[in-house]
This record gives C-alpha cells, structure tokens and sequence, in this order.
C-alpha cells in the first residue's frame, strides 16, 4: 500500500502526501534500521530501484519487490550525496516521479544514522509546541522550565542554541527544519516545533556549544547544487519564475535561518530572540546567506535595535530601495552582496555563474546608485551596512 503514496502524489501533490511520505521515514527511523531494510522500503515506497553507497565501502541495490540487486547502478534518476562521503539514488526508468525529491531527501536522512560510532546519526525529533513556548517563556517559574526541557530530553544544566527556520512558496517551515538538520547530522539532542509561521529548533551537542551555522551552510549548498544538476542549471539558479514549486519538507525553496548564541538552558529565550534577530539579516539566495550566526554579526547586530522608519530613512538604504525598483535593480544588489561577502570580483562572478565583466557592470551601477567606490575600504564598508540596513528594512519581521 505505500507504494501507492507516490501514484497518488501525481494526482494529490500537497503537503498531506509528503507529510505521508516523511512519516513513512521517520516510522524506519523509530526502529532497528539497517542499510538492507532501508534500501528495500525506499525502493518499495518509490516502486523503482534504489540503493546507497557508505563511507565505510558498504553498498546496496534493491528492487521495488525488495529483491536484492547485484553489480552498480544501471540508470540513475536521482541522488543525493551524504556526509562525509556516500550516497542514495533511485534507478527511475522514465522521468522522475513528481516526490522524488522528497524520497531522496529522506533516505539521505535516514542513510545518516546506520553509521555506528560516528557520534552522528541521531534524527532531529518533531517536539511538542507546547512544551518548547513553555522552554522560551519569560514569564513560567523556572521549575516549570526545567520540567518541559526534560520531557524534551533536554539537559536543564547544559548550554543550548536555538535556532529559527522560516519558508516561503507555501513551504511548512516544520518539515524544512526537519530535513535541514536531519541532512546536517548534528550530533546530539535536536528538538523541533512549528511555532506560527516559523520553526523553533532547540539544539543540544554532545561536543559542546559550538554553531551549526557552518554545516547547515553546507548543506543548503550541497542541496542547492543537486537540485540544479537534476534539473540541469547552475547551482543556485533553480528558483527561478515558472520553475517547480520546492516540496514540503525538502531543502530547497526560499529558507531562511538564524541562529542564536549558547545560552544556559534555562535561559534559551535568550538564544530564541537572538535567533529571531539574525533571522532578519538572511536572504533566501544564495545559500551561503541563508543561515545567519548571530555571533558571527558581531556589533552588526546592533542594527537590529534601530527603529524600522529610522532604517529606511537611512540615505544609502533609501538608494538601495530605490535601486530595487529598477529593471535589473535586484541583480545590481546581489552583485553588490556577493562582492562585498568575498571581496574579490572574480570570487563574486563565480559564486553567481556569470563573467567577471557582467559583474564589475553592475558595480559600477551600485556605485553611482551609492555615491561610493567600491575600490575604497571605507566607502566598501559603508556599503556592506547599508545592506545590512536595507534587509532589516525590507525583510518581513519574524
């Protein structure tokens, strides 16, 4: 019968077919899994050929009637690779099935935990919302909060960060947060809880306080560029008008994050608010500032405490603005953000898959919109605040 989920899909392409395709991984997950079992279900899920390759050299091929198959992989479909090294595929013999997106997204997932003794592998776990507004709250006796992180699993003594996922394109931000730090494999306890329009993730490491911020990265960057190789464009160029819309609970789409400080658990409000602020600060695209630290904004952050009409009356933001509503104004921008991220033109006009000259073009119209020379540190500077500036202005508050 699970093998009908994705004909249905064809017909029924919502949110309530990928709840029941995750749902599908994450009942593997609540149990013995091993790489046999999880490749014969995925194949039997898909109805096609499936198989994964470990770091540790083990790989496994079935069919959809779980017999096992020999040899490499004769077609393959899609794959999504994992971390360290490996990967998942599904051997599709026409095109691909409207979710097999979704499958791979989660097989990779669950292909994380069946490597034993890597301190990886633990799921992140969908938490009771209640029990997680009860860990932010301001206004629960301390008692209270200390009683909700247990029922999380949660150690009430030990540092926590919290971290805040939003989607767009009728994303669930739950399901997003899910698979974004399912594909992270973080170790350590991982909570998540769609609180209104935005998911809450509440993590705990088993290593310490140290910031996700640098593996999510990583995995946006990874996703963004199987997605494009699947659907044969640059990495970072799918989300595009009239492409697909990204399926519920994938990695992909317009997702942003921010992630707050370590904070003692029983204060992770404090972490919580942070979270929200550096939230401000991202953009969907490209995914290298998607996910914003607000360790790594330093004073920056600051900003976020301006007044909004303070922000926008800002002159060099009120340019930006200005430059926005311009044919070609929001490419001018990106050019802008990508050189003042790297630094060096030619860094920027590879990261966004265009020659060096298309670039300097449109920095030379981000000058004259800034009254600034990019060449000099200070004016550079300037810039890189009125960006700054002009995203807290324009971005929708949390």
């Amino acid at each position: 019968m699970k093998g009908l989920l994705l004909r249905l899909s064809a017909l029924d392409a919502d949110a309530a077919a990928a709840v029941r395709v995750i749902a599908h991984f994450q009942a593997l997950l609540g149990r013995g899994l091993d790489a046999t079992a999880l490749v014969r279900s995925t194949a039997g899920l898909a109805e096609c050929p499936a198989g994964l390759e470990l770091a540790d050299g083990r790989s496994v091929r079935a069919g959809p009637d779980g017999t096992a198959l020999t040899g490499g992989p004769r077609r393959i479909s899609g794959s999504t690779g994992l971390r360290p090294t490996g990967r998942v595929w599904l051997e599709r013999p026409g095109v691909p099935g409207p979710f097999d997106d979704l499958v791979l997204e989660w097989m990779a997932i669950a292909a994380g935990t069946l490597e034993s003794g890597s301190g990886h592998g633990v799921a992140p776990q969908v938490a009771d919302p209640a029990l997680v507004e009860r860990v932010l709250s301001e206004h629960e006796p301390v008692a209270d909060r200390a009683h909700a992180l247990r029922g999380l699993g949660l150690d009430p003594a030990a540092p926590l960060r919290v971290t805040t996922v939003t989607c767009s394109d009728g994303v669930d931000a739950g399901l997003a947060a899910v698979a974004l730090f399912g594909r992270g494999r973080l170790p350590g306890t991982v909570r998540v809880a769609r609180l209104g329009a935005e998911a809450v993730v509440l993590l705990q490491r088993r290593d310490g306080s140290d910031s996700p911020c640098e593996t999510l990265r990583t995995v946006l960057c990874e996703r963004a560029g199987e997605r494009a190789v699947r659907r044969g464009r640059p990495a970072g160029r799918e989300a595009r008008p009239g492409t697909a819309a990204p399926l519920p609970g994938t990695v992909a789409g317009e997702v942003r994050a921010g992630v707050g400080g370590a904070a003692p658990a029983l204060t992770a409000r404090t972490s919580w608010k942070q979270a929200r602020n550096a939230l401000r600060f991202a953009v969907a695209e490209p995914p290298q500032e998607a996910i914003v630290d607000h360790d790594e904004l330093g004073p920056v952050a600051l900003l976020a405490e301006i007044p909004l009409p303070q922000l926008r009356d800002q002159p060099d933001v009120r340019a930006l603005v200005a430059l926005a509503e311009q044919p070609g104004g929001r490419a001018v921008i990106e050019a802008l953000a990508a050189f003042c991220r790297t630094g060096s033109l030619r860094q920027a006009a590879s990261g966004m898959y265009l020659h060096h000259s298309s670039v300097a073009a449109r920095l030379v119209r981000a000058e004259r919109a800034l009254g600034r020379g990019l060449s000099d540190p200070q004016d550079r500077f300037a810039a890189q605040l009125a960006l700054y500036a002009y995203r807290l202005g324009t971005a929708p508050l949390p």
